[in-house]
C-alpha cells in the first residue's frame, strides 16, 4: 500500500511541499525572539521616522520573518495545485505543530537543569547561567505564542481565499499577480494581527504604538513579496518538470474547479 502511494509523483510532491511548508513555519516561531536591525543588515544609516505620532522609529524586526516568504511561497504552489483544501489542511497541521513545539519547549524549561557543569558550560562564552539563557530564547511570553498562531491561521486562511478569488479571475494566467497579491494581502493581516493581539490586547501597548510597528513590519514585508515574484516561476518550472506539463496543467486545472465548486 504505501509503496503505491510513494510512488505517485502528485502525492510525493505534495508531502515534500508540506514539509517545507510546516519545517519553515515552525523555525520561524522559534527563531523569532530575536529582533535585528535592517539597516545595520543593508549597511545604511539607521531610519529614524515618526508614524502615527510615534517617534523615532525604525526597521527592527524579528528575524522569524526571514523564513515566512518560503512559507507563503509553498502556499501559492500548494494552492496552485492542490487547491484550498490542500492549503486548510497543511495550516492545521502545521498549527498544531508549532502548538505541540511550544508545548515541548514549556516542558524542557521546566525540567531542572544539571548544576554540576552544564549551568556554566558557557561562562567562557559570556553565558554565565545556560539554564536562565535556555529559558529566555525558548520560553516566549504567552502573548507572543497566542499572537503568532492567531496570525498564522487567519493569515493563511486570507491567503488562500484570496489566491482562489485571483484565480477565478484570471484562470491559468498570471501568475505573478495571483501569488504576489494574494501573498500582499495575507500579510497585511498576519502583521497586524499578531501585532495586535500579542502587545495591544495582552501587553497594554498603546494602539497607535501598535499599530506603528505593524505598518513598519508590512513595509519589509511588501517589498519581500514583490522581489519574491521570480521565485514563484522557479517553483512552478521545478514542479512542472517534475510532474510533466501534461499532468501539471491537469492539476491545475481540477484545483481551479474545485475552487469554483466551493
Amino acid at each position: 500500500m504505501i509503496h503505491s502511494i510513494l510512488a505517485d509523483k502528485a502525492t510525493r510532491l505534495y508531502i515534500i511541499l508540506g514539509a517545507f511548508f510546516a519545517a519553515n513555519a515552525l523555525l520561524a516561531e522559534m527563531i523569532g525572539v530575536k529582533l535585528f536591525q535592517l539597516e545595520d543588515l543593508l549597511g545604511i544609516t539607521k531610519a529614524d521616522f515618526s508614524l502615527l505620532g510615534q517617534p523615532h522609529l525604525s526597521f527592527v524586526l524579528s528575524v522569524g520573518v526571514l523564513p515566512w516568504p518560503i512559507v507563503f511561497i509553498m502556499t501559492d504552489i500548494i494552492n496552485d495545485y492542490y487547491g484550498v483544501r490542500g492549503v486548510r489542511f497543511l495550516t492545521l497541521i502545521t498549527a498544531a505543530l508549532i502548538a505541540f513545539g511550544f508545548g515541548v519547549m514549556y516542558l524542557s524549561i521546566h525540567m531542572p537543569p544539571d548544576r554540576s557543569w552544564w549551568l556554566t558550560s558557557s561562562s567562557g562564552q559570556g553565558v554565565p547561567d545556560m539554564q536562565a539563557a535556555f529559558s529566555s530564547i525558548f520560553g516566549q511570553g504567552m502573548n507572543i505564542i497566542v499572537g503568532s498562531l492567531t496570525a498564522f491561521i487567519i493569515g493563511q486562511m486570507v491567503d488562500a481565499v484570496s489566491f482562489r478569488w485571483m484565480k477565478r479571475m484570471t484562470g491559468d494566467k498570471r501568475i505573478w499577480l495571483r501569488a504576489t497579491g494574494s501573498t500582499l494581502i495575507s500579510q497585511l493581516i498576519d502583521s497586524f494581527v499578531v501585532t495586535y493581539v500579542a502587545f495591544w490586547l495582552f501587553r497594554d501597548m498603546t494602539f497607535a504604538m501598535a499599530t506603528a510597528l505593524a505598518m513598519t513590519a508590512y513595509a519589509y514585508k511588501f517589498i519581500v513579496a514583490v522581489v519574491s515574484t521570480p521565485l514563484i516561476y522557479l517553483v512552478h518550472a521545478g514542479v512542472e518538470r517534475y510532474l510533466g506539463h501534461e499532468r501539471a496543467v491537469r492539476m491545475r486545472e481540477a484545483a481551479l474547479r474545485m475552487a469554483d465548486e466551493q
